[in-house]
């Protein structure tokens, strides 16, 4: 089999049960359309088999460049008749932005873990999504932002939970994995992190507390929720890439509940639960109830299917977000191998979500019919 019969492509076409795959025609095969269908998987066309799912691929010298990008903005109760033309047209963009954005680092030739980094400050930096600038309030009226990034490479990994002060909490966990001994810190340690290393801070009046995320923290006060979102949409954003060495990453950052209570921490920073990355299986990201996504330890399950049983990426996230559901917890995850696999799978009415790769295709999405 030659090298490029073993190119990575992409293309994304819809599954039933609101899930997604992408799959890898050879290099020279004519290009699929992006569709919205949902009733037909297109398959490309039939090539020499694939190795064995757990067994890494060879790459012989001077390798084709391929990448492949995909970013989630949060799943959850997501309905076209309460969205305006102007919210739709504007989180849109923010997902084309973030996808230009990480591309852009994978086009160059930098890393998977840097490029997940920069497609999630665009999102941080959004106020359409629970994250960063637009992270829900805690039921003291405070910001309490979480954090984390793994490289599969070597699956290291840092995480941040409870910061303050970052105004990227992506930044902050990418540091912890890059400058610290450490994997996960909290808290005022977290916040003394950021200000030690230098990165950039953020004043809660001044940049976190956005008119609609008091609204709702107001709205959560009068109905004393106790810690459950309004709007049942979780808003956790996150990214997986995979970059021209084959080399693959992970990352998710979230503000968490709004009215959280006692210091409370969900999936997103914990590696295992809503994040993790492995160049022997895959790189997941989560978003969804995150104490049932610790429960299940739904992102290295995930990672632990496709690699211990050969499992294809959509099937397995299915299979894991099943188990999660029949515990009570709802959610989405988005998924990539360092072959090429690219894809998302959700059990909620929607989820913000994106992706994109070195030929030029890319697709933004919403709904669970698109």
């Amino acid at each position: 089999m030659t090298l490029r019969l073993l190119a990575f492509s992409l293309f994304f076409t819809a599954l039933p049960a609101f899930a997604q795959v992408v799959a890898d025609p050879p290099l020279d095969a004519a290009a699929p359309e992006l569709t919205p269908e949902s009733t037909r998987l297109v398959e490309p066309p039939v090539t020499a088999p694939e190795p064995p799912a757990q067994v890494p691929l060879q790459i012989d010298i001077d390798p084709p460049k391929r990448w492949g990008l995909v970013i989630h903005g949060g799943a959850g109760v997501l309905e076209k008749d309460k969205m305006t033309p102007e919210k739709d047209a504007a989180i849109r963009a923010a997902l084309k932005a973030a996808l230009d954005a990480g591309g852009k680092v994978l086009a160059s030739g930098g890393s998977a873990t840097d490029a997940v980094e920069a497609a999630i400050v665009i999102l941080e930096d959004d106020p359409h999504f629970n994250a960063g600038r637009g992270a829900v309030l805690a039921a003291d009226g405070s910001i309490a932002l979480d954090a984390a990034i793994m490289d599969g490479s070597d699956r290291k990994a840092g995480a941040v939970a409870g910061v303050h002060i970052a105004k990227n909490p992506i930044r902050a966990a990418h540091r912890v994995m890059t400058d610290s001994p450490h994997v996960l810190l909290t808290g005022m340690g977290a916040d003394d992190f950021v200000k030690e290393k230098g990165l950039e801070t953020a004043d809660q009046k001044g940049w976190f507390e956005t008119p609609e995320r008091l609204r709702k923290w107001e709205e959560w006060r009068k109905e004393q929720f106790s810690g459950v979102d309004v709007e049942r949409k979780f808003g956790t954003v996150g990214a997986v890439a995979r970059d021209m060495e084959g080399h693959v990453a992970a990352g998710t950052s979230t503000g968490g509940l709004t009215g959280k209570k006692w210091g409370r921490v969900g999936d997103s920073p914990l590696i295992g639960a809503g994040t993790y990355a492995d160049d022997r299986s895959c790189a997941v990201s989560a978003t969804g109830d995150g104490e049932y996504f610790i429960r299940v330890g739904v992102a290295h399950e995930i990672c632990a299917r496709v690699r211990l049983s050969g499992e294809k990426i959509v099937p397995a996230a299915r299979a894991v977000l099943d188990e999660t559901k029949a515990l009570g917890g709802e959610g989405g995850v988005i998924v990539l191998t360092p072959d090429g696999q690219m894809g998302w799978s959700f059990n909620t009415p929607g989820m913000y979500r994106g992706g994109k790769d070195s030929t030029g295709r890319e697709r933004v999405a919403i709904y669970g019919d698109e």
